[in-house]
């Protein structure tokens, strides 16, 4: 099984282009996934082929072997690996994910790229439990879905935040999960916001692309920011332009070539 490694902003994924989907992939997800026993990453990626005028099918599993609808840091790091496996340089393509069609432009076929995500329509999401309506009654609270759920946080100080307990705790009241995302805003000029994230699967993670999205979006409609946000996170910044349908850009880094027996 051939592999090639990526991250964006730490976020860091196994990518296989493959022609199908091997047999117990979620097993052997979080087997390769596993950072002592494995190769070690956030999640593993097939790049299906595409139909329907789709270039490119993406499924993803996380590091525990859940599967996941969609990653804003996973779909830059698959379109890289694409982009260098077929020599292509700057291209656009067209992604469909279990969180509906993404198209994705990409600057450069080398081992650092630029690339731009059309996100798609937000959601609602799945609405703020009531015991964490109750916890955070005095802070702007909301969720999200990007094809998949956000739970999003304003707080005064994102880097005092205790992940470990508060992300257990909410993702708990959610049967199927929850990403989480605390953010704070400080920028006077309305243009950035720093953010922490608990991901779904995941745990602590340097970055979220679909987080800082959902980020992003509600702290514009909260009157927080303008519709060009800056997102800083522990690995980095990507650009989110708020929209009706946002576009999300971030950078995606070739880290290396695996092959496995499997």
């Amino acid at each position: 099984m051939q592999l090639t490694k990526h991250h964006g902003l730490g976020n860091d994924f196994l990518i296989c282009l493959t022609r199908e989907e091997p047999d117990g992939i979620s097993e052997l997800a979080s087997q390769m996934c596993d950072r002592r026993t494995g190769i070690g990453a956030d999640g593993l990626i097939l790049g299906l082929p595409g139909s329907n005028g789709a270039d490119l099918s993406m499924v993803l599993h996380n590091s525990d072997g859940s599967f996941a609808e969609m990653s804003g840091n996973g779909i830059r790091c698959l379109a890289q690996a694409y982009a260098m496996a077929n020599k292509t340089g700057p291209v656009s393509l067209e992604v469909d994910t279990a969180g509906g069609r993404r198209r994705v432009a990409i600057d450069g076929d080398g081992p650092k790229a630029q690339i731009t995500v059309g996100m798609g329509a937000v959601g609602s999401g799945p609405g703020v439990h009531d015991e964490i309506g109750n916890d955070l009654r005095d802070s702007m609270v909301g969720t999200a879905d990007l094809g998949n759920p956000h739970l999003v946080v304003v707080v005064d100080d994102h880097s005092a935040v205790d992940m470990t307990d508060l992300g257990v705790r909410y993702e708990a009241y959610y049967p199927d999960g929850i990403n989480i995302e605390w953010i704070s805003v400080s920028d006077k000029d309305l243009s950035a916001i720093d953010m922490v994230v608990w991901e779904r699967g995941v745990g602590i993670s340097q970055a979220c692309g679909t987080g800082a999205t959902a980020a992003a979006v509600r702290a514009h409609q909260w009157g927080l920011v303008d519709q060009e946000v800056q997102v800083q996170m522990p690995g980095g910044v990507v650009q989110v332009l708020v929209g009706e349908e946002p576009i999300l850009i971030g950078p995606a880094e070739y880290v290396g070539a695996i092959e496995i027996s499997v």
